[in-house]
Protein backbone atom coordinates (compact mmCIF):
# COMPACT_ATOMS: atom_id res chain seq x y z
CA UNK A 1 0.00 0.00 0.00
CA UNK A 2 0.75 3.80 -0.23
CA UNK A 3 2.06 5.67 2.35
CA UNK A 4 0.23 9.21 2.00
CA UNK A 5 0.85 12.52 2.94
CA UNK A 6 -2.01 15.08 3.49
CA UNK A 7 -1.34 16.52 0.37
CA UNK A 8 -0.96 13.38 -1.39
CA UNK A 9 -4.66 13.26 -0.62
CA UNK A 10 -5.97 16.35 -1.52
CA UNK A 11 -4.31 15.86 -4.81
CA UNK A 12 -5.98 12.58 -5.05
CA UNK A 13 -9.03 13.95 -4.40
CA UNK A 14 -8.21 16.48 -6.82
CA UNK A 15 -11.55 15.64 -8.86
CA UNK A 16 -14.50 17.95 -9.94
CA UNK A 17 -16.72 15.31 -7.80
CA UNK A 18 -14.84 16.58 -4.55
CA UNK A 19 -14.86 20.18 -5.24
CA UNK A 20 -18.26 20.46 -5.69
CA UNK A 21 -19.01 18.88 -2.03
CA UNK A 22 -16.68 21.24 -0.58
CA UNK A 23 -18.22 23.61 -2.09
CA UNK A 24 -21.35 22.36 -0.97
CA UNK A 25 -20.73 21.95 2.59
CA UNK A 26 -18.57 25.40 2.55
CA UNK A 27 -21.72 27.35 1.63
CA UNK A 28 -24.00 26.00 4.72
CA UNK A 29 -20.85 25.76 7.04
CA UNK A 30 -20.87 22.24 7.53
CA UNK A 31 -17.87 20.56 8.62
CA UNK A 32 -18.13 17.40 5.55
CA UNK A 33 -15.46 14.55 5.10
CA UNK A 34 -14.93 11.69 2.98
CA UNK A 35 -14.92 8.66 5.09
CA UNK A 36 -14.87 4.49 4.78
CA UNK A 37 -14.58 2.93 2.28
CA UNK A 38 -13.49 5.29 -0.10
CA UNK A 39 -10.50 6.03 1.58
CA UNK A 40 -9.36 2.68 2.57
CA UNK A 41 -9.01 2.11 -0.99
CA UNK A 42 -6.95 5.27 -1.88
CA UNK A 43 -4.67 3.92 0.39
CA UNK A 44 -4.50 0.30 -1.20
CA UNK A 45 -4.44 1.91 -4.83
CA UNK A 46 -7.96 0.15 -5.41
CA UNK A 47 -10.57 2.15 -7.91
CA UNK A 48 -14.02 2.94 -6.36
CA UNK A 49 -16.87 4.73 -7.56
CA UNK A 50 -18.91 4.60 -3.85
CA UNK A 51 -17.93 7.66 -1.91
CA UNK A 52 -19.06 8.03 1.80
CA UNK A 53 -19.61 11.10 2.92
CA UNK A 54 -20.03 12.48 6.44
CA UNK A 55 -21.24 15.56 7.52
CA UNK A 56 -21.35 17.05 11.08
CA UNK A 57 -24.90 18.17 11.03
CA UNK A 58 -27.23 17.84 7.66
CA UNK A 59 -26.02 15.16 5.38
CA UNK A 60 -29.55 15.70 3.45
CA UNK A 61 -28.91 19.77 3.28
CA UNK A 62 -25.35 19.15 2.01
CA UNK A 63 -26.34 16.70 -0.26
CA UNK A 64 -28.80 19.21 -1.72
CA UNK A 65 -26.47 21.52 -2.30
CA UNK A 66 -24.31 19.35 -4.11
CA UNK A 67 -26.74 18.41 -6.21
CA UNK A 68 -27.77 21.68 -6.97
CA UNK A 69 -24.49 22.31 -8.64
CA UNK A 70 -23.73 19.76 -10.84
CA UNK A 71 -24.23 20.11 -14.53
CA UNK A 72 -25.88 17.29 -16.30
CA UNK A 73 -28.04 14.43 -15.02
CA UNK A 74 -27.61 13.68 -11.58
CA UNK A 75 -30.19 11.90 -9.80
CA UNK A 76 -30.59 13.02 -5.96
CA UNK A 77 -32.50 10.41 -3.71
CA UNK A 78 -33.45 11.80 0.16
CA UNK A 79 -34.30 8.92 2.75
CA UNK A 80 -35.75 11.24 5.51
CA UNK A 81 -36.02 8.77 7.90
CA UNK A 82 -32.74 7.65 8.14
CA UNK A 83 -31.47 10.88 7.74
CA UNK A 84 -29.42 10.37 4.46
CA UNK A 85 -29.09 11.17 1.00
CA UNK A 86 -27.81 9.54 -1.89
CA UNK A 87 -26.22 11.26 -5.63
CA UNK A 88 -25.85 9.67 -8.77
CA UNK A 89 -23.64 11.14 -11.13
CA UNK A 90 -21.18 10.22 -13.85
CA UNK A 91 -20.82 6.70 -12.91
CA UNK A 92 -20.18 7.78 -8.93
CA UNK A 93 -22.67 6.85 -6.30
CA UNK A 94 -22.35 9.71 -3.31
CA UNK A 95 -23.83 8.82 0.26
CA UNK A 96 -24.36 11.87 2.82
CA UNK A 97 -25.13 10.82 6.36
CA UNK A 98 -25.01 13.45 9.00
CA UNK A 99 -22.53 12.29 12.11
CA UNK A 100 -24.22 10.19 14.53
CA UNK A 101 -23.91 7.84 17.85
CA UNK A 102 -25.48 4.87 18.22
CA UNK A 103 -26.25 2.63 21.03
CA UNK A 104 -28.48 -0.91 20.84
CA UNK A 105 -30.36 -2.83 22.74
CA UNK A 106 -29.38 -6.80 23.20
CA UNK A 107 -31.74 -8.28 20.75
CA UNK A 108 -31.68 -6.46 17.90
CA UNK A 109 -28.94 -5.00 15.32
CA UNK A 110 -30.94 -1.78 14.30
CA UNK A 111 -29.27 0.75 17.03
CA UNK A 112 -31.23 3.93 18.71
CA UNK A 113 -29.26 6.81 16.70
CA UNK A 114 -29.04 10.28 17.61
CA UNK A 115 -26.97 13.11 16.12
CA UNK A 116 -23.13 13.29 16.76
CA UNK A 117 -19.79 14.28 16.34
CA UNK A 118 -17.22 13.34 13.65
CA UNK A 119 -15.35 11.27 16.91
CA UNK A 120 -18.72 9.55 17.45
CA UNK A 121 -18.43 8.71 13.99
CA UNK A 122 -15.76 7.43 13.98
CA UNK A 123 -16.39 5.30 16.90
CA UNK A 124 -19.07 3.49 16.06
CA UNK A 125 -17.60 2.16 12.75
CA UNK A 126 -16.45 -1.66 12.37
CA UNK A 127 -12.93 -1.23 11.97
CA UNK A 128 -10.27 1.07 12.37
CA UNK A 129 -9.50 0.78 8.23
CA UNK A 130 -13.29 1.87 7.73
CA UNK A 131 -12.85 4.47 10.53
CA UNK A 132 -10.85 7.16 8.54
CA UNK A 133 -11.73 10.12 7.39
CA UNK A 134 -10.38 13.03 4.94
CA UNK A 135 -11.96 16.39 5.31
CA UNK A 136 -13.67 18.25 2.52
CA UNK A 137 -13.60 21.64 3.69
CA UNK A 138 -11.46 24.02 1.73
CA UNK A 139 -9.43 25.13 4.70
CA UNK A 140 -8.36 21.85 5.96
CA UNK A 141 -8.93 19.62 2.72
CA UNK A 142 -7.01 16.68 2.41
CA UNK A 143 -6.68 16.33 6.07
CA UNK A 144 -6.44 12.81 7.44
CA UNK A 145 -8.40 12.00 10.45
CA UNK A 146 -7.20 8.92 11.88
CA UNK A 147 -7.79 8.31 15.90
CA UNK A 148 -7.52 4.26 16.12
CA UNK A 149 -4.10 4.40 13.73
CA UNK A 150 -5.92 2.88 10.89
CA UNK A 151 -3.54 3.88 8.19
CA UNK A 152 -0.90 1.10 10.31
CA UNK A 153 -3.11 -1.62 10.70
CA UNK A 154 -3.68 -0.96 7.22
CA UNK A 155 -0.05 -1.09 6.40
CA UNK A 156 0.31 -3.97 8.36
CA UNK A 157 -2.48 -5.94 6.90
CA UNK A 158 -4.10 -6.36 10.26
CA UNK A 159 -8.35 -6.30 10.92
CA UNK A 160 -8.81 -4.59 14.46
CA UNK A 161 -12.24 -2.77 16.06
CA UNK A 162 -11.40 0.95 16.97
CA UNK A 163 -13.32 0.02 20.04
CA UNK A 164 -13.62 -3.02 22.96
CA UNK A 165 -14.60 -6.15 19.81
CA UNK A 166 -16.84 -7.66 22.50
CA UNK A 167 -18.99 -4.85 22.18
CA UNK A 168 -18.89 -3.93 18.71
CA UNK A 169 -19.64 -7.81 17.97
CA UNK A 170 -22.17 -8.28 20.54
CA UNK A 171 -23.90 -4.44 19.26
CA UNK A 172 -24.20 -5.49 15.58
CA UNK A 173 -23.16 -9.23 15.12
CA UNK A 174 -23.19 -8.82 11.59
CA UNK A 175 -19.92 -7.17 11.77
CA UNK A 176 -18.55 -10.45 12.65
CA UNK A 177 -18.90 -11.71 8.98
CA UNK A 178 -17.76 -8.70 7.54
CA UNK A 179 -14.68 -9.06 9.76
CA UNK A 180 -14.18 -11.93 8.33
CA UNK A 181 -15.23 -11.18 4.75
CA UNK A 182 -12.49 -8.35 4.60
CA UNK A 183 -9.86 -10.27 6.27
CA UNK A 184 -10.43 -12.21 3.02
CA UNK A 185 -11.24 -10.04 0.67
CA UNK A 186 -8.01 -8.23 1.37
CA UNK A 187 -5.66 -11.16 2.44
CA UNK A 188 -5.46 -9.59 6.03
CA UNK A 189 -4.86 -10.96 9.47
CA UNK A 190 -7.62 -10.83 12.37
CA UNK A 191 -6.04 -9.46 15.21
CA UNK A 192 -5.85 -11.87 18.17
CA UNK A 193 -8.12 -9.84 20.69
CA UNK A 194 -10.25 -8.93 17.65
CA UNK A 195 -10.47 -12.83 16.68
CA UNK A 196 -11.29 -14.21 20.31
CA UNK A 197 -14.23 -11.89 20.31
CA UNK A 198 -15.41 -13.46 17.25
CA UNK A 199 -15.62 -16.70 19.37
CA UNK A 200 -17.30 -15.45 22.18
CA UNK A 201 -19.56 -14.18 20.67
CA UNK A 202 -20.59 -16.25 17.93
CA UNK A 203 -23.93 -16.99 19.29
CA UNK A 204 -25.09 -13.80 18.27
CA UNK A 205 -24.97 -14.18 14.89
CA UNK A 206 -28.56 -16.20 15.41
CA UNK A 207 -30.44 -12.86 15.60
CA UNK A 208 -28.90 -11.84 12.25
CA UNK A 209 -31.67 -12.65 9.19
CA UNK A 210 -30.59 -15.55 6.58
CA UNK A 211 -30.51 -12.92 3.80
CA UNK A 212 -27.91 -10.96 5.47
CA UNK A 213 -25.84 -13.51 6.43
CA UNK A 214 -25.83 -15.27 2.77
CA UNK A 215 -24.81 -11.79 1.33
CA UNK A 216 -21.64 -12.01 3.30
CA UNK A 217 -20.62 -15.09 2.61
CA UNK A 218 -21.38 -14.67 -1.03
CA UNK A 219 -18.60 -11.80 -1.15
CA UNK A 220 -16.41 -14.52 0.32
CA UNK A 221 -16.82 -16.92 -1.72
CA UNK A 222 -16.43 -14.60 -4.64
CA UNK A 223 -12.91 -14.20 -3.22
CA UNK A 224 -9.33 -15.61 -5.40
CA UNK A 225 -9.06 -17.81 -2.09
CA UNK A 226 -12.47 -18.38 -0.31
CA UNK A 227 -11.20 -20.83 1.87
CA UNK A 228 -9.38 -18.52 4.28
CA UNK A 229 -13.01 -17.19 5.31
CA UNK A 230 -14.45 -20.68 5.84
CA UNK A 231 -11.53 -21.67 7.73
CA UNK A 232 -11.49 -18.47 9.94
CA UNK A 233 -15.03 -18.79 9.54
CA UNK A 234 -14.99 -22.79 11.25
CA UNK A 235 -12.38 -21.58 13.96
CA UNK A 236 -14.07 -18.97 15.79
CA UNK A 237 -17.62 -21.45 15.64
CA UNK A 238 -19.76 -19.39 13.23
CA UNK A 239 -19.59 -21.84 10.72
CA UNK A 240 -21.22 -24.15 13.12
CA UNK A 241 -24.29 -22.18 13.73
CA UNK A 242 -24.25 -21.59 9.99
CA UNK A 243 -23.86 -24.27 8.07
CA UNK A 244 -23.23 -27.02 10.33
CA UNK A 245 -24.23 -29.57 7.52
CA UNK A 246 -20.14 -28.51 6.38
CA UNK A 247 -18.43 -28.86 9.52
CA UNK A 248 -19.82 -31.91 10.06
CA UNK A 249 -16.87 -32.94 7.54
CA UNK A 250 -14.14 -31.72 10.01
CA UNK A 251 -13.34 -35.60 11.31
CA UNK A 252 -10.81 -37.81 10.63
CA UNK A 253 -11.35 -41.47 11.57
CA UNK A 254 -8.88 -44.35 11.90
CA UNK A 255 -10.15 -48.16 12.15
CA UNK A 256 -8.03 -50.92 12.00
CA UNK A 257 -5.15 -48.85 10.52
CA UNK A 258 -7.47 -47.14 7.61
CA UNK A 259 -8.76 -43.74 7.51
CA UNK A 260 -10.21 -41.52 5.69
CA UNK A 261 -9.75 -38.24 4.45
CA UNK A 262 -10.90 -35.00 6.08
CA UNK A 263 -13.66 -34.32 3.55
CA UNK A 264 -14.21 -30.54 5.33
CA UNK A 265 -10.67 -29.40 4.13
CA UNK A 266 -10.64 -31.43 0.78
CA UNK A 267 -13.86 -29.30 0.00
CA UNK A 268 -12.24 -26.21 0.74
CA UNK A 269 -9.35 -27.33 -1.28
CA UNK A 270 -11.58 -28.20 -4.19
CA UNK A 271 -13.53 -24.62 -3.73
CA UNK A 272 -9.93 -23.25 -4.19
CA UNK A 273 -9.15 -25.16 -7.41
CA UNK A 274 -11.98 -24.23 -9.25
CA UNK A 275 -11.67 -20.60 -8.57
CA UNK A 276 -7.92 -20.95 -9.20
CA UNK A 277 -7.40 -17.09 -8.48
CA UNK A 278 -10.39 -16.05 -11.09
CA UNK A 279 -7.78 -17.38 -13.61
CA UNK A 280 -9.24 -20.58 -15.01
CA UNK A 281 -7.60 -22.77 -17.53
CA UNK A 282 -9.32 -23.25 -20.66
CA UNK A 283 -9.50 -19.56 -21.49
CA UNK A 284 -13.23 -19.84 -19.23
CA UNK A 285 -14.72 -16.96 -17.73
CA UNK A 286 -14.00 -17.04 -13.82
CA UNK A 287 -16.32 -19.61 -11.96
CA UNK A 288 -19.81 -18.08 -11.16
CA UNK A 289 -21.23 -17.71 -7.60
CA UNK A 290 -22.86 -20.77 -8.23
CA UNK A 291 -20.26 -22.36 -9.46
CA UNK A 292 -18.29 -22.40 -5.88
CA UNK A 293 -21.74 -23.15 -4.13
CA UNK A 294 -21.83 -26.14 -5.93
CA UNK A 295 -18.34 -27.44 -5.67
CA UNK A 296 -18.45 -26.11 -1.50
CA UNK A 297 -21.51 -28.31 -0.75
CA UNK A 298 -20.16 -31.25 -3.51
CA UNK A 299 -19.16 -33.24 -0.70
CA UNK A 300 -21.94 -32.63 2.30
CA UNK A 301 -23.74 -36.12 1.75
CA UNK A 302 -20.62 -37.39 3.21
CA UNK A 303 -20.91 -37.12 7.08
CA UNK A 304 -24.46 -39.21 6.35
CA UNK A 305 -23.56 -41.65 4.89
CA UNK A 306 -19.94 -42.54 6.09
CA UNK A 307 -19.70 -46.40 6.72
CA UNK A 308 -17.13 -48.91 7.73
CA UNK A 309 -16.89 -51.97 5.62
CA UNK A 310 -14.45 -54.75 6.99
CA UNK A 311 -13.24 -55.40 3.22
CA UNK A 312 -13.77 -52.06 1.53
CA UNK A 313 -12.91 -49.30 4.70
CA UNK A 314 -15.16 -46.25 4.88
CA UNK A 315 -17.02 -46.12 2.45
CA UNK A 316 -19.36 -42.86 1.03
CA UNK A 317 -21.88 -44.84 -0.97
CA UNK A 318 -24.42 -42.80 -2.43
CA UNK A 319 -23.10 -39.53 -0.64
CA UNK A 320 -24.35 -37.15 -4.18
CA UNK A 321 -27.47 -38.45 -3.70
CA UNK A 322 -28.12 -38.02 -0.79
CA UNK A 323 -25.98 -34.33 -0.89
CA UNK A 324 -28.39 -33.43 -3.40
CA UNK A 325 -31.59 -34.04 -1.03
CA UNK A 326 -29.91 -31.74 1.85
CA UNK A 327 -29.35 -28.71 -0.94
CA UNK A 328 -33.38 -27.27 -1.11
CA UNK A 329 -32.97 -27.27 3.13
CA UNK A 330 -29.43 -25.58 3.33
CA UNK A 331 -30.62 -22.42 0.66
CA UNK A 332 -34.34 -22.47 2.30
CA UNK A 333 -32.24 -21.65 5.47
CA UNK A 334 -29.44 -19.20 4.30
CA UNK A 335 -32.87 -18.17 2.02
CA UNK A 336 -30.42 -18.56 -1.00
CA UNK A 337 -32.61 -18.29 -4.25
CA UNK A 338 -34.94 -21.72 -4.04
CA UNK A 339 -35.19 -21.26 -8.21
CA UNK A 340 -33.11 -22.61 -11.21
CA UNK A 341 -29.72 -21.63 -9.39
CA UNK A 342 -30.97 -23.96 -6.21
CA UNK A 343 -31.25 -26.70 -8.95
CA UNK A 344 -28.17 -25.93 -10.84
CA UNK A 345 -26.41 -26.64 -8.02
CA UNK A 346 -28.37 -29.59 -6.55
CA UNK A 347 -27.96 -31.16 -9.55
CA UNK A 348 -23.93 -30.50 -10.21
CA UNK A 349 -23.55 -31.84 -6.57
CA UNK A 350 -25.86 -35.02 -7.43
CA UNK A 351 -23.95 -35.40 -10.80
CA UNK A 352 -20.21 -34.40 -9.40
CA UNK A 353 -19.38 -38.38 -9.43
CA UNK A 354 -20.19 -39.66 -12.86
CA UNK A 355 -17.45 -37.94 -14.80
CA UNK A 356 -15.15 -39.32 -12.01
CA UNK A 357 -16.58 -42.80 -12.20
CA UNK A 358 -16.48 -42.40 -16.35
CA UNK A 359 -12.45 -41.11 -16.21
CA UNK A 360 -11.87 -44.09 -14.01
CA UNK A 361 -12.99 -46.59 -16.40
CA UNK A 362 -12.94 -47.33 -19.96
CA UNK A 363 -14.50 -44.01 -21.77
CA UNK A 364 -17.49 -45.49 -23.80
CA UNK A 365 -19.49 -43.31 -25.61
CA UNK A 366 -22.18 -44.17 -24.34
CA UNK A 367 -21.52 -43.23 -20.61
CA UNK A 368 -20.63 -40.15 -22.19
CA UNK A 369 -24.21 -39.75 -24.26
CA UNK A 370 -25.67 -40.27 -20.56
CA UNK A 371 -23.50 -37.77 -19.06
CA UNK A 372 -25.00 -35.36 -21.65
CA UNK A 373 -28.63 -35.88 -21.66
CA UNK A 374 -28.70 -35.81 -18.19
CA UNK A 375 -25.80 -32.72 -17.16
CA UNK A 376 -27.83 -30.69 -20.18
CA UNK A 377 -26.30 -26.87 -20.61
CA UNK A 378 -24.26 -27.52 -17.39
CA UNK A 379 -21.98 -30.21 -18.73
CA UNK A 380 -18.62 -27.43 -18.84
CA UNK A 381 -19.25 -26.52 -15.40
CA UNK A 382 -19.68 -30.16 -14.42
CA UNK A 383 -16.60 -31.43 -15.81
CA UNK A 384 -14.84 -28.17 -14.20
CA UNK A 385 -15.81 -29.30 -10.61
CA UNK A 386 -14.47 -32.40 -11.28
CA UNK A 387 -11.81 -31.64 -12.51
CA UNK A 388 -11.07 -29.45 -9.39
CA UNK A 389 -12.15 -32.75 -7.54
CA UNK A 390 -8.78 -34.60 -8.28
CA UNK A 391 -6.67 -33.76 -5.29
CA UNK A 392 -5.17 -37.24 -4.83
CA UNK A 393 -1.63 -37.06 -3.67
CA UNK A 394 -0.69 -39.91 -5.71
CA UNK A 395 0.60 -38.42 -8.89
CA UNK A 396 0.59 -41.62 -10.97
CA UNK A 397 -3.19 -41.33 -10.17
CA UNK A 398 -3.94 -37.78 -10.86
CA UNK A 399 -1.99 -38.02 -13.91
CA UNK A 400 -4.28 -41.04 -15.13
CA UNK A 401 -8.02 -39.11 -14.13
CA UNK A 402 -6.37 -35.93 -15.99
CA UNK A 403 -5.55 -38.62 -19.13
CA UNK A 404 -9.09 -39.53 -19.12
CA UNK A 405 -10.45 -36.38 -18.31
CA UNK A 406 -9.02 -34.88 -21.74
CA UNK A 407 -10.73 -38.15 -22.99
CA UNK A 408 -13.94 -37.52 -21.31
CA UNK A 409 -13.84 -34.15 -22.71
CA UNK A 410 -12.80 -35.10 -26.31
CA UNK A 411 -16.03 -37.14 -26.31
CA UNK A 412 -18.49 -34.28 -24.88
CA UNK A 413 -17.12 -32.08 -27.79
CA UNK A 414 -17.07 -34.70 -30.82
CA UNK A 415 -21.34 -35.68 -29.47
CA UNK A 416 -22.19 -31.94 -29.04
CA UNK A 417 -20.61 -31.51 -33.04
CA UNK A 418 -22.74 -34.24 -34.17
CA UNK A 419 -25.43 -32.88 -32.79
CA UNK A 420 -26.38 -35.75 -30.39
CA UNK A 421 -28.19 -33.88 -27.92
CA UNK A 422 -31.04 -33.38 -30.22
CA UNK A 423 -30.71 -37.41 -31.11
CA UNK A 424 -30.87 -38.37 -27.05
CA UNK A 425 -34.86 -38.19 -27.17
CA UNK A 426 -36.55 -40.71 -28.71
CA UNK A 427 -38.55 -40.13 -31.47
CA UNK A 428 -41.80 -42.05 -30.13
CA UNK A 429 -43.05 -40.29 -26.90
CA UNK A 430 -45.54 -41.25 -24.17
CA UNK A 431 -48.15 -39.15 -26.19
CA UNK A 432 -48.13 -42.18 -28.87
CA UNK A 433 -47.36 -44.55 -26.17
CA UNK A 434 -50.50 -43.85 -24.54
CA UNK A 435 -52.46 -43.55 -27.24
CA UNK A 436 -50.99 -47.21 -28.93
CA UNK A 437 -51.30 -49.20 -25.41
CA UNK A 438 -54.71 -46.96 -24.25
CA UNK A 439 -52.72 -46.00 -21.06
CA UNK A 440 -53.37 -43.34 -18.67
CA UNK A 441 -50.17 -41.41 -17.48
CA UNK A 442 -48.60 -43.85 -15.05
CA UNK A 443 -45.50 -46.02 -13.93
CA UNK A 444 -46.06 -48.23 -16.86
CA UNK A 445 -45.42 -45.24 -19.26
CA UNK A 446 -42.47 -44.05 -17.74
CA UNK A 447 -41.25 -47.93 -18.26
CA UNK A 448 -42.21 -47.74 -21.67
CA UNK A 449 -40.19 -44.45 -22.40
CA UNK A 450 -37.13 -45.11 -20.19
CA UNK A 451 -36.35 -48.51 -22.12
CA UNK A 452 -36.37 -46.48 -25.55
CA UNK A 453 -34.67 -43.74 -24.16
CA UNK A 454 -31.76 -46.35 -22.52
CA UNK A 455 -31.78 -47.94 -26.25
CA UNK A 456 -30.68 -45.15 -27.61
CA UNK A 457 -28.08 -43.59 -25.30
CA UNK A 458 -26.63 -47.15 -25.04
CA UNK A 459 -26.72 -47.02 -28.76
CA UNK A 460 -28.40 -50.62 -29.25
CA UNK A 461 -31.21 -49.44 -31.77
CA UNK A 462 -30.81 -46.25 -34.19
CA UNK A 463 -32.82 -43.34 -33.43
CA UNK A 464 -35.33 -44.51 -35.43
CA UNK A 465 -39.41 -45.34 -35.95
CA UNK A 466 -38.76 -48.78 -37.49
CA UNK A 467 -36.42 -50.11 -34.67
CA UNK A 468 -37.66 -48.65 -31.82
CA UNK A 469 -41.69 -49.76 -32.74
CA UNK A 470 -40.53 -53.55 -32.84
CA UNK A 471 -38.38 -52.50 -28.98
CA UNK A 472 -41.20 -50.84 -27.86
CA UNK A 473 -44.09 -54.25 -29.08
CA UNK A 474 -41.31 -56.29 -27.30
CA UNK A 475 -41.13 -54.96 -24.47
CA UNK A 476 -45.24 -53.72 -23.98
CA UNK A 477 -45.62 -57.48 -24.26
CA UNK A 478 -42.99 -58.64 -21.60
CA UNK A 479 -44.91 -56.25 -19.52
CA UNK A 480 -48.44 -58.07 -20.36
CA UNK A 481 -49.65 -54.78 -22.33
CA UNK A 482 -50.01 -55.72 -26.05
CA UNK A 483 -52.46 -58.31 -27.73
CA UNK A 484 -52.62 -59.23 -30.95
CA UNK A 485 -54.05 -56.97 -32.68
CA UNK A 486 -51.32 -53.90 -31.18
CA UNK A 487 -48.71 -56.38 -32.17
CA UNK A 488 -49.94 -56.31 -35.57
Amino acid sequence: MRMLSNADLAQLLDKDIFHKISEAADSLHLETYVVGGYVRDLFLERPSNDIDVVVVGSGIEVAKAFRSRLSGKAALSVFKNFGTAQVKWHGHEVEFVGARKESYSHDSRKPHVEDGTLEDDQNRRDFTINALAVCLNKDRFGELVDPFDGIYDLQDGIIRTPLDPDITFSDDPLRMLRCIRFATQLKFYIEDETFDALTRNAERIKIISGERISEELNKIMMTPQPSRGFVDLHRCGLLQIILPELTALDLVETRNGRSHKNNFYHSLEVLDNVCEGNKPADGKEPASLWLRWATLLHDIGKAKTKRWDPVQGWTFHNHPYVGGKMIPAIFRRLKLPMDMKMKYVQKLVELHMRPIAIADEEVTDSAVRRLINDAGDDIDDLMRLCDADITSKNEVRKARFRENFRIVREKIADLKERDYKRLLQPVIDGNEIMQMFNLKPSREVGTLKQTLKDAVLDNKVPNEREPLMELLKQKASEMGLCNNETLK
